[in-house]
C-alpha cells in the first residue's frame, strides 16, 4: 500500500464579512434609529419642562389667589357695589402688596416677575419681607420673563360667566388670576388661570 498518498488541495472559502455596501446601509440605518430615538428623547424633554412651568404656574397662582381671598370684600363704608377698583394712595405707597386689605386692591395688577406680597420676586424671597439665603433661591433669569396678572370685575347674577360692562355692578365678583412666560418664538403663553366667584352678604 503506497502511505505517500496525494492530498488534494481544496479550494479555500471565503471568510464571511460586509461589503462595503451592507456597511453603508447599516450605518444608514443606524443613523437613522438614533435620530428617531434623539427625537424622541428631545419631545420627552420637551413635555417634561412644559410640565414642570405648569406646576410652578399654578403653585404661583393658587397662593396669589388664597392672599386676595384673606382679604375683605370690599373697604370699610365702601359698600358692596362700588365701580372703582384699586387701592388707594396710601396702599400703594408700600414696598409691595403688603397694605392691600381688601379684594378690589388687587384689580389690574401686572406683575414681571413675579412677586410675593412685600414686593420681592419669588424664588428669592423669605415670605416675610426679606430674601432667602443665596443658595435657597431660585436662578437668577429662572422667572424673568414670566408675569402675575389679576383682575376684578362683577359679574351677571343669571350667568356668573358673564363679565359686566364697567360702571354695573351685582352682588357678585370675580377674582382672576393668570400666569404668563414670554416666549420669544412665540409670544406670551398662558401657564395658569384661575378664576373664583365671590358673593356679597350685606351686613345684618
Amino acid at each position: 500500500m503506497n502511505t505517500n498518498a496525494l492530498h488534494v488541495r481544496r479550494p479555500r472559502r471565503p471568510h464571511a464579512a460586509f461589503t462595503l455596501v451592507e456597511a453603508t446601509i447599516t450605518i444608514a440605518i443606524a443613523a437613522i434609529a438614533g435620530s428617531a430615538l434623539l427625537l424622541g428623547s428631545t419631545a420627552s424633554i420637551q413635555t417634561t419642562d412644559e410640565a414642570m412651568q405648569r406646576a410652578i404656574a399654578d403653585g404661583i397662582a393658587r397662593q396669589l389667589i388664597d392672599e386676595i381671598l384673606g382679604n375683605r370684600y370690599a373697604e370699610p363704608g365702601a359698600g358692596g357695589h362700588q365701580v372703582s377698583f384699586g387701592p388707594n394712595s396710601w396702599e400703594s405707597s408700600g414696598s409691595g402688596r403688603e397694605r392691600y386689605d381688601d379684594i378690589d386692591d388687587y384689580h389690574a395688577i401686572r406683575t414681571i416677575p413675579p412677586e410675593d406680597p412685600y414686593g420681592i420676586e419669588l424664588g428669592k424671597d423669605d415670605g416675610e419681607g426679606g430674601l432667602r439665603h443665596a443658595n435657597f433661591q431660585v436662578p437668577a433669569d429662572f422667572l424673568e420673563s414670566w408675569r402675575q396678572e389679576v383682575d376684578v370685575y362683577y359679574v351677571s347674577e343669571s350667568d356668573l360667566t358673564t363679565r359686566l360692562p364697567l360702571g354695573k355692578t351685582t352682588d357678585y365678583r370675580v377674582v382672576e388670576v393668570r400666569v404668563y412666560r414670554n416666549d420669544p418664538t412665540g409670544g406670551d403663553r398662558e401657564l395658569a388661570r384661575l378664576r373664583r366667584v365671590i358673593a356679597y352678604v350685606p351686613p345684618m
